[in-house]
Formats: structure tokens, sequence, C-alpha cells
């Protein structure tokens, strides 16, 4: 479905909350079907499914429901959610200021399935479903009975939560410790996100970071193994393919909608960076 605009999502979708949801799945495309088509949302999300089937769609990547997963999408992503009237289980939406109010020390990132480039899939085996099914039934409870201390409870079972999913995810793996770099690095996708439509040069952000450019590109590469330019280029990139997927704006309008001085410019850029020209890439994907 294309669009000129696709629709921005925000947590007061869901019978007006503030900055955290949790809610059965069960009738959820039927309570809030604008769901159902390609929207963008602002917030973090959770699906928990206990038994259903259907699919997901996130930036054009389909994953497929299947029993016993936590399916996670992250802001700004592109997400259509298509799921049978028997399915059952949790959506958990929350925003990052609710977590990071508390969790000053434990932000988001230390946990790696909110690091990936894509859409993070959990399978949960039967050890973990049990105490999932509580935990979440818990959280449920604590929602609905919204006292003065509930946004407390809710931010300390939220942690809980992801901790145990970190635990299912990677259970070899070290929780992330935090650091200066890791900080920084973290501040600058976030800035990125924000401003990569007016500016695209490495030394933008090192100004608004207090960095070096040098700095800024030796922290990146030795933590992501990508240049900070890299970073900036891949963010651009994603955001012209949303925009060549979901919207029947013209290429033209593209360029100049992500701060192109001129479409040439963007065609030559977009194709350096994925070998297709927006026009082939947009027919390609709409096949």
């Amino acid at each position: 479905m294309q669009s000129h605009r696709l629709p921005v999502c925000h947590i007061g979708l869901f019978d007006d909350a503030r900055d955290f949801f949790i809610g059965p799945i069960d009738g959820l495309l039927k309570k809030y079907p604008l769901l159902e088509f390609p929207h963008q949302s602002s917030f973090y999300t959770l699906l928990v499914i206990e038994k259903g089937k259907g699919d997901v769609v996130i930036d054009n990547n389909r994953k497929q429901i299947t029993d016993a997963q936590v399916i996670i999408t992250k802001p700004n992503c592109i997400t259509e959610l298509i799921i049978n009237s028997e399915a059952q289980g949790k959506i958990i939406c929350f925003t990052e200021d609710f977590f990071s109010l508390r969790y000053n020390n434990n932000i988001l990132h230390q946990f790696s399935f909110f690091n990936g480039e894509m859409p993070s899939t959990i399978p949960v085996l039967k050890d973990h479903s049990d105490y999932l099914s509580t935990l979440l039934s818990f959280m449920h409870t604590e929602f609905n009975n919204a006292h003065k201390v509930s946004i407390n409870a809710l931010r300390s079972y939220l942690n809980i939560l992801l901790i145990e999913l970190e635990r299912i995810h990677g259970p070899l793996k070290t929780a992330q410790t935090s650091n200066p770099a890791r900080e920084k690095i973290e501040l600058f996708q976030k800035l990125i996100a924000k401003n990569f439509k007016t500016c695209k040069m490495p030394s933008d952000y090192a100004e608004m970071l207090n960095l070096s450019t040098n700095y800024l590109n030796k922290i990146c590469k030795k933590t992501l193994g990508q240049t900070s330019g890299d970073l900036i280029r891949k963010q651009l990139i994603l955001e012209a393919q949303r925009l060549l997927h979901y919207t029947n704006l013209s290429i033209s309008e593209i360029a100049y909608e992500l701060g192109f001085e001129h479409a040439s410019y963007f065609i030559t850029f977009f194709k350096k960076g994925t070998d297709l020209t927006p026009e082939k890439y947009r027919k390609k994907n709409d096949e």
C-alpha cells in the first residue's frame, strides 16, 4: 500500500497511553486497525507470541509468526502486523524515556537485540515460556491497576523482562558495559536519526558532540567496524529505501525530502550505496 505520506503512530494510540502500554494480542488489530497497514512507530515494541500464525513486515523484511517467540522492533521502523484472529500473547510498547528515566546507567543499547540493524526474533523454549508468561501477567495486572506507584513497578518489570530476553537471545554473551566511547557512539547514532536530512558530514556531528572528527571516526571504526561517514550514509540509504517502497513520492520529491540539492546527486548517491538506481530499486521491490 503506497501513499504520499506514511502515518506515524505514537504510543497515545493505545488508549491514550503516555509512555508504556501492555495489552493482549487477541483482538489487537480489530481494536487498532492502523497497525495492520504500513506505519512508522515512535516507540519500541515487543510482540510476545504464545501461539498464532501470520507475519510481521518490518522495513520490507517479512518475519513469519510462529508459536512461542518474541519479535522486537525499534522506533522509526516501518511495520505491518498481519496476525490471525486466534493468536495469543501480549504486545508491549514503551518509549526510551520511560525506561531510561530510572535506569540511567542501564540504557537500552546494553541489550544486544536492540543493537542489530535487522529486527530481532527470539524463539522461546518451554523452559523460559512459563516464566515469561507469569512475568507478563504481573505486568498486565499492574498496568490495569494504575496505582500511583504502578509506573515504578512497570519500569522494574520491564527491566527484568529485557534481562530475561537477553539471557535467551545470547546466553553465552556477556553484558555490554558502558564506557565513554560507546556512549558517544550511541549519542552519535541518535543525532544521525534526528538530523540526517540537514547534516550529512561527520564534522557536523563531531561539533555537536564536542569531539574532533578524527576521534569520532576512530571510535566508530574501533567499536562498530564502520566509519562515521558509513553510519550517516547507511541512515540516508535506509530512509530512501523506505520512501521508495512505501510512498508514491517521485524521485525528485524524495531527493528534496532527504535534503539533497539535486535529484541527480541523490541518484548517484543511492546507486553507489545499493548498486541500483532509485527507480530500479522501486520497481524491483514493487514486483
